[in-house]
């Protein structure tokens, strides 16, 4: 076909498609193509949204927000959210009254400890009622308490910012990340021997540093712009603060039939923007280890980094594997690990408001740095979210791994496994209930067929204990510490007699919290839910 015929093929269609349009009015020719354009955007969202989340709470969603268009719809939900939030705050309203809102005229001077004394005399009694919260045994008055806090005190003036004048504090943080390392595989050749890292004020804080250095660091190695992180539904849930804090898209995945991470589940998520794929030893919910090995497999063959969540299993899991247990491998000795967050304010036994993160290389922890160039102020970096750090804490987890050591670690870790074993074999003993999955370490999860287990997490809190209540399935857990070591024989006994209470008197008693967790498992709208959460946390604190 030569130029004019083209030419003319041209003109003729121009001209015929003229005599088609000309029926239209101009506005609606105008106007056709921007409704086009937002009909398939708003199409696109809802695919997107549909693939994230699924069809029906997608749709669920989406009827929720048509429905609260009716009037007078919106409103009497609100209201109804408000007698669900009230209820959960369980008087923390009445107890504000009488809290100071401006400074005191007058300095309370030295009779403030006082003060602190009769404030502190009315806190719950938790030694050895409590999952989890406080790891380090014995009275406050003595022992390693004792040592922890004289340890605070002596540095709680001081700031690893200001690191030449501090130097002493430096030298703690250097050798506590040290001696972590070398607990998680540092020392092993697989590693490199080049793990580094840096203390935090805890978990959340560490995860949100991992994820961040994964973002940068896959960005600089391979230009990735629109970063996804895949984790199973058993990760912990600083995942989903990070990826709101640093716009990454988040996947969650499905766990096995065993409660742990699927790696083929994962490995279909995995595309062109994947920075991040998570695995826990053990997870939060059910204290089972994730198979960290096939994890690092499918990180190297798909060159994306790999986070493990040891803030449970860190100073518990290198002892545990001393002593014999079958310890599947979970540390840098995989490769494939990129990071690690762990907790030493749980059983490293160091005071609240220190863990660790760690990396394989200094060239992706430097991924973690904030540095400034063009302030007034001079030249500025940190290492971390906080700039201004407490030594005191720095100090306390110090003299914790010193004053404990390897010998400390291993008699504490025997005596929790052990008790952990025999809450189990006591659980098993109680035909209403039943154990999630196989648990690896010191946290036991159970729910049942039977009776309501947020009924008998109801009468056990009646009976002064402290649980988690857990969904997906319904159950709850006790994460064993040395404070539980004298008292297991008590819980078993309260556990026995608070299934054959719900069972004899099935229904929540007043004031129980039970239908509430009920209520927010089974609710389909998981927005309302997330909406509850947020009116809960805004009215309390």
């Amino acid at each position: 076909m030569d130029f004019s015929s083209a030419k003319s093929s041209l003109i003729r269609f121009r001209a015929s498609a003229n005599s088609f349009l000309s029926q239209y009015e101009p506005v609606i020719l105008l106007l056709a193509p921007l409704l086009t354009l937002l009909v398939a955007r708003v199409l696109q969202s809802f695919l997107d949204a549909v693939r994230e989340k699924g069809f029906k709470q997608t749709f669920v969603a989406f009827f929720m927000s048509s429905i609260k268009l009716v009037p007078g719809v919106n409103k009497y939900i609100e209201a109804e959210k408000q007698k669900v939030v009230d209820k959960m705050q369980s008087g923390v309203k009445s107890k504000r009254e009488g809290w100071w809102t401006e400074l005191p005229r007058a300095g309370l001077g030295v009779g403030v400890i006082e003060k602190l004394k009769e404030e502190k005399g009315k806190d719950v009694v938790w030694q050895g009622k409590c999952s989890g919260t406080v790891y380090i045994g014995g009275s406050e008055a003595e022992g390693h308490f004792s040592l922890i806090n004289e340890a605070c005190s002596m540095f709680a003036h001081t700031n690893p910012l200001h690191l030449d004048i501090f130097q002493s504090v430096a030298r703690f943080e250097a050798e506590v990340i040290a001696m972590t390392a070398a607990l998680l595989g540092n020392k092993e050749k697989a590693s490199g021997g080049q793990v580094c890292g840096n203390m935090t004020s805890g978990g959340t804080e560490s995860i949100l540093l991992a994820v961040k250095s994964s973002r940068d660091y896959m960005r600089n190695k391979r230009g990735i712009t629109r970063p996804e992180m895949i984790i199973p539904v058993s990760a912990h849930s600083a995942y989903d603060k990070a990826a709101q804090y640093f716009n990454i898209k988040l996947w969650r995945v499905p766990v096995d039939k065993e409660f742990r991470a699927d790696v083929k589940a994962i490995k279909k998520y995995i595309n062109r923007n994947t920075i991040l794929i998570v695995g826990s030893a053990p997870g939060f919910p059910h204290g089972i280890i994730d198979p960290i090995q096939e994890l690092g497999e499918l990180a190297l063959s798909h060159g994306t980094c790999l986070h493990v969540d040891l803030c449970l299993g860190g100073f518990v899991l290198p002892f545990a594997k001393k002593l014999g247990y079958p310890i599947p491998p979970f540390d840098f000795s995989v490769q494939g690990v990129t990071s690690i967050s762990v907790d030493v304010h749980k059983y490293g036994l160091a005071p609240k408001g220190t863990s660790v993160v760690l990396y394989r290389n200094r060239e992706i922890r430097k991924h973690q740095f904030v540095a400034v160039t063009e302030w007034s102020g001079g030249l500025y970096v940190s290492p971390t979210v906080a700039g201004s750090r407490p030594g005191g804490l720095i100090a306390g987890a110090w003299a914790a791994l010193m004053s404990l050591g390897q010998e400390g670690y291993l008699e504490n870790t025997k005596a929790i496994m052990e008790v952990s074993e025999s809450i189990q074999k006591g659980i098993k003993e109680i035909p209403e209930l039943f154990i999630i999955g196989r648990p690896d370490m010191t946290i036991v999860a159970f729910g049942s067929d039977v009776v309501d287990i947020f009924e008998v997490n109801d009468i056990m809190s009646s009976k002064g204990w402290h649980l988690n209540p857990l969904q997906r399935p319904n159950s709850i857990h006790i994460c064993v510490t040395l404070q539980h070591v004298a008292v297991v024989d008590v819980f078993l006994r309260d556990l026995r007699e608070s299934v054959e209470t719900v069972k004899q008197n099935p229904g929540p008693a007043n004031g129980s919290l039970a239908p509430i967790y009920g209520a927010a498992g089974r609710m389909p709208d998981r927005g309302m839910v997330n909406e509850l959460l947020v009116n809960y946390m805004d009215s309390t604190c």
